[in-house]
């Protein structure tokens, strides 16, 4: 019961961040569930998954009907990327999984990819300012950046995460708000990617998803309570906590790293 409670908590408190910046719960899910060890690599990132999909909806239905303004054009190439980057993502991750045979390893190589994402987006979220920004524009450019971000969402088993926001800000010219909700909906269509993955492909069966429906719940509370804080902050605070939690992940890969390799 206790670990129940646990997971519940863990999910909203991560849920509520990752609707709230546009990190979409995983980033943070990801690496502390890699810590407390109790599930596999692909179990913890398929529970990741599902949890930040039941966030997805809820956060991007609660901006659509709060009326946030959603750059469609940019927003739909990118979702549509995102699948199919979503389901190479998958692959290479069971090839992977297949070819180390430890979970261990598997961990370290996910942790090490994180660690240098997260550090290079901090460093650009911290001096963006300084940093002109492309803009960016066209079915071609959205589609590609789509494919990447969602095999990065599906191979790490984040969601998508930080790397999502920078990205698009970067390349767009978004503020950090409207960037947030591109990314929502980059993380939905990557999520769907790879469940619909897994289901075609090996099932849902060989996966521990005891813990997983507490997870859903809690991410369907956290979606709806990051959106309402998204629309209540201003957009120095959003990008306060964005920049925040990135910290906290960066010392949670290291910490993961380090202890599976000693």
């Amino acid at each position: 019961m206790l670990n129940y409670i646990l997971y519940f908590l863990l999910t909203l408190f991560a849920t509520s961040v990752g609707s709230l910046t546009g990190m979409g719960g995983g980033v943070i899910i990801k690496p502390i569930m890699d810590v407390m060890g109790d599930f596999s690599v692909q179990s913890i990132g398929l529970m990741a998954s599902i949890t930040v999909f039941s966030m997805a909806i809820v956060s991007i239905l609660k901006q659509i009907k709060t009326k946030t303004k959603i750059p469609f054009d940019t927003a739909i190439p990118l979702a549509i990327g995102s699948v199919a980057g979503g389901i190479i993502g998958e692959n290479v991750l069971k090839a992977i999984v297949d070819l180390l045979n430890v979970n261990a390893y598997v961990t370290v190589v996910q942790n090490i990819v994180l660690a240098i994402l997260i550090l290079c987006v901090f460093i650009y979220m911290k001096n963006k300012s300084k940093i002109k920004s492309k803009e960016l524009k066209g079915i071609p450019v959205s589609l590609a950046v789509g494919i990447f971000l969602g095999f990065c969402s599906s191979f790490l088993g984040i969601g998508g995460g930080p790397i999502n926001v920078a990205l698009i800000i970067y390349l767009f010219s978004y503020s950090t708000k409207t960037a947030t909700v591109c990314s929502l909906i980059t993380i939905l269509f990557a999520q769907i990617s790879k469940l619909t993955t897994v289901a075609l492909t090996t099932g849902f069966n060989e996966f521990d998803l005891s813990v997983t429906p507490v997870m859903v719940v809690a991410a369907i509370i956290g979606g709806f309570v990051g959106a309402y804080f998204n629309k209540k902050c201003t957009e120095k605070t959003v990008e306060k906590a964005f920049n925040l939690i990135q910290l906290v992940v960066l010392g949670l890969t290291i910490f993961n790293i380090t202890r599976n390799l000693i």
